[in-house]
């Protein structure tokens, strides 16, 4: 005989043979010949070589567990105490009564949509993530949800979780704000002749994200290719001084060629633009050239309308003097003063004569 002791919050099982005699619980036991005791904790899961369902057919055994069956297309959340434990996957397991008050929540993945009475908080924790696919749609986002290559809906921002399991979800995602198109180094040849290079910009926004990604694949480069098509078209038919006389034109012009093909992309175009116009260096030597000329030609027409203006003045004034005897002398006079500022001495000679002379100058003849 062999003496056992079963401590608080433990059971054993005691086998004879191989199979389950008896389920004691704490306590002192004595074995008998042949008998062998398994003791287990009953805080924790209940976990055996032993077969399960050979264990079960003990009425002892059978009150003293609680039997959790996941079927293969589910999966089981453990609530211990009203706290979330462990998921269980598929296959059986058991829990000891009496210490732990566990709950079960069962939840069937062969399908997409996860039931309401999951909660949500813990779809992104571990473990239960690894069974989850989980999808965040920003809020300047919209998205397309397709399952198994079929279109479902449009999702709008939020989050948005799925089972894992053998159906394929694919989710789309387009971004609703306003967008910038750069069309740079565009080699241009004008109708005279003339290479240049364009840089072109473009503003729009996705307008019918399903037209945008169902009808049309990476609208943004299609979007590119009409863009530039349209500006080479239109340029093409300008002169090289036209076209640096008519930048908001070419825009305008783009601008309502396209509409309608971005449209059909699920594209609004906002605005576009001309950025720069690159010269090459010998096309901008001989503008830089013709620039100066011209603006040497208006200096000559200012400069000969100044003394065209100057002359008619001058004559006017002769004019006046003439006609009025005291306006010739005060002329006199101005002049004589400002000889008189430029003099630092005056040396007379010849006695009176010369102040005689001066005076005659102010005398009305």
């Amino acid at each position: 005989m062999k003496k056992v002791t079963i401590i608080a919050n433990h059971i054993g099982l005691i086998f004879k043979n191989g199979a389950l005699k008896n389920v004691v619980k704490e306590g002192k036991y004595r074995l008998g010949f042949g008998e062998q005791l398994e003791v287990y904790d009953m805080a924790k899961p209940f976990y055996t070589q032993a077969n399960a369902d050979v264990l079960l057919q003990h009425e002892d055994f059978a009150a003293a567990v609680t039997v959790v069956e996941v079927p293969d297309n589910g999966i089981v959340l453990v609530y211990q105490n009203r706290n979330f434990k462990q998921v269980l996957a598929p296959g059986k397991y058991m829990y000891w009564n009496g210490i732990n008050r566990e709950t079960f929540v069962h939840a069937h993945t062969a399908a997409l949509e996860i039931d309401v009475t999951i909660d949500r908080n813990l779809l992104e924790k571990a473990p239960l993530a690894a069974w989850v696919r989980s999808y965040k749609v920003e809020a300047y986002e919209k998205a397309l949800l397709f399952i198994g290559g079929n279109f479902e809906q449009v999702l709008e921002p939020g989050n948005y979780y799925w089972w894992k399991n053998s159906i394929t979800l694919h989710i789309g995602k387009a971004d609703m704000r306003q967008q910038q198109l750069e069309v740079n180094g565009q080699e241009i040849l004008t109708r005279d002749k003339a290479q240049l290079r364009v840089n072109f910009t473009i503003q729009y926004r996705v307008a019918d994200i399903k037209r945008a990604l169902m009808d049309n694949k990476e609208y943004d480069k299609q979007l590119y290719v009409l863009m530039q098509l349209a500006l080479r078209a239109f340029t093409g038919k300008l002169s090289l001084d036209e076209l640096m006389e008519s930048k908001e034109q070419i825009a305008d012009a783009v601008l309502a060629n396209c509409a309608v093909q971005a449209k059909e992309l699920g594209i609004e175009l906002l605005h576009c633009g001309v950025k720069d116009i690159i010269l090459p260096g010998d096309i901008k030597e001989i503008m830089n050239q013709v620039l100066i000329a011209e603006k040497k030609a208006q200096a000559n027409i200012i400069t000969r309308r100044e003394e065209t203006a100057s002359t008619r003045s001058l004559l006017n004034t002769a004019k006046l003097m003439e006609e009025n005897t005291m306006l010739y002398k005060l002329k006199e006079m101005e002049y004589v003063e400002k000889i008189a500022e430029k003099i630092n001495t005056i040396s007379l000679s010849g006695g009176g004569q010369i102040v005689d002379q001066l005076r005659q100058i102010f005398l009305k003849q």
